[in-house]
């Protein structure tokens, strides 16, 4: 029976990864260092406002409903969920590429920050810290 992979260290949370790979028909494996990917990151509950907002096609109003929560809560949930795919302020850049305007860097920094955090391997003062330090 196939189960969900877990993305976080029961022990110490940090991040896990996928070190094999097999196909189920003709039993080839794969064997290396993978990331879960950021969907595989999310929790349960994430994962279920990701699908509701997608039935939703993204309507708040509709969400709302089928949710049965009000719309600021329905806000709020919906930016923790783009802040944990490391989708906020916009200046996410799928490549990682520099356009020139340094965003890319300060995004790379950001999300490498708030997932030290996350992992608990800084805190919320020091992480501050080292965003602010980066952006003078």
């Amino acid at each position: 029976m196939a189960r969900d992979v877990i993305s976080t260290c029961p022990v110490c949370s940090s991040e896990l990864s996928v070190t094999r790979l097999q196909c189920r028909g003709c039993g080839t494996s794969i064997e290396g260092d993978f990331s879960v990917g950021r969907f595989g990151r999310l929790s349960r509950e994430q994962l279920a406002l990701l699908e509701s907002f997608l039935r939703a096609r993204g309507n708040l109003k509709e969400l709302e409903r089928e949710l049965k929560l009000s719309y600021p809560t329905v806000r709020a949930r919906i930016d923790a969920l783009v802040r944990a795919l490391g989708l906020a302020d916009g200046a996410f850049v799928e490549d990682g590429s520099d356009d020139g305007s340094g965003r890319a860097e300060t995004t790379g920094l950001r999300r490498d920050v708030l997932e030290r955090l996350a992992r608990h391997e800084i805190t919320a003062d020091e992480a501050a810290a080292l965003i602010r330090s980066r952006k003078e």
